[in-house]
């Protein structure tokens, strides 16, 4: 009996990578087609004369260069933070056995904040922020979305770090080290791909993030790149050669960021992060 499998599993692949980037193509041809050609029937998908005036209206004449700076301040310092403060978090959760299986209970109680629906918690974080005089700045985006990445983080690099034997770091401490030391020496590089891993999605994550940017900031000053593309759709027209060529330029950094790792990226997703 023949078997199909084999013979399925590429037609399959390469339909899934098709849907998977029909949406990013056609986003593209929007950003390079003229207004005529955009709503052109039927579709044109090669057939069209190119143009940048798109790109030179967004980032040139609108302030999309400045959301653009924005989003990337915002993105990498919430990244940074939320690795720092969770993957210590995650070492304690990891190495000090707690009474009662406390820290079974913690990394659980932990990750449960990550069920409440964000618009929950929208108005009393607002209120905060208000009276914090943080509105409509960087820095409450940046406290914001560590505090949303933390949980994501502490569960990942709990994961990591159970892994890695305890005799490798008790080794270094026997030979003088100290257990920071230990950490920073021993543990961090040997969990490398798995903090890859984690620093992907937390910049996933802050950088696509909208309800709270479109909350906390009303200007130009601390808007992000999602709520600058969504300003372009109004009650008069909507921009979508604009939105476009904003959307793929929004594209560009993290795609680059996952490439950089890439190799990180797939040992870490396959080492483990979802133990205990």
């Amino acid at each position: 009996m023949i078997n199909l499998r084999p013979l399925l599993r590429y037609p399959l692949v390469a339909l899934a990578t098709l849907v998977a980037l029909a949406p990013v193509y056609w986003m593209l041809t929007i950003s390079l087609k003229h207004e005529v050609d955009q709503f052109a029937v039927p579709p044109l998908w090669f057939s069209f004369t190119p143009t940048l005036e798109h790109y030179r209206d967004a980032f040139l004449t609108r302030n999309f260069g400045h959301y653009l700076i924005t989003s990337t301040i915002v993105a990498v310092c919430s990244t940074f933070c939320a690795l720092v403060i969770g993957t210590l978090g995650a070492y304690a959760l990891a190495r000090f056995q707690m009474p009662r299986r406390l820290d079974r209970k913690l990394s659980l109680w932990i990750l449960s904040t990550r069920m409440f629906p964000p618009i929950v918690t929208a108005v009393p974080l607002f209120l905060m922020m208000r009276d914090l005089g943080l509105l409509n700045t960087r820095a409450s985006l940046v406290i914001l979305y560590t505090g949303f990445n933390l949980p994501f983080v502490v569960w990942m690099m709990r994961g990591f770090f159970l892994e890695v034997p305890r005799e490798l770091e008790e080794a270094a401490m026997v030979d003088g080290d100290s257990r920071l030391g230990a950490l920073r020496r021993v543990l961090l590089p040997l969990v490398a791909p798995g903090l890859a891993a984690t620093a992907v999605f937390c910049l996933i994550i802050s950088w696509n993030e909208f309800l709270f940017a479109l909350v906390l900031t009303q200007t130009d000053a601390a808007m992000t790149l999602p709520v600058g593309i969504a300003g372009r759709v109004t009650q008069y027209e909507i921009k979508w050669g604009v939105m476009s060529a904003a959307g793929v330029v929004a594209m560009v950094p993290i795609l680059i960021f996952a490439l950089a790792v890439q190799k990180y990226l797939v040992r870490g997703l396959s080492l483990g992060a979802v133990k205990g």
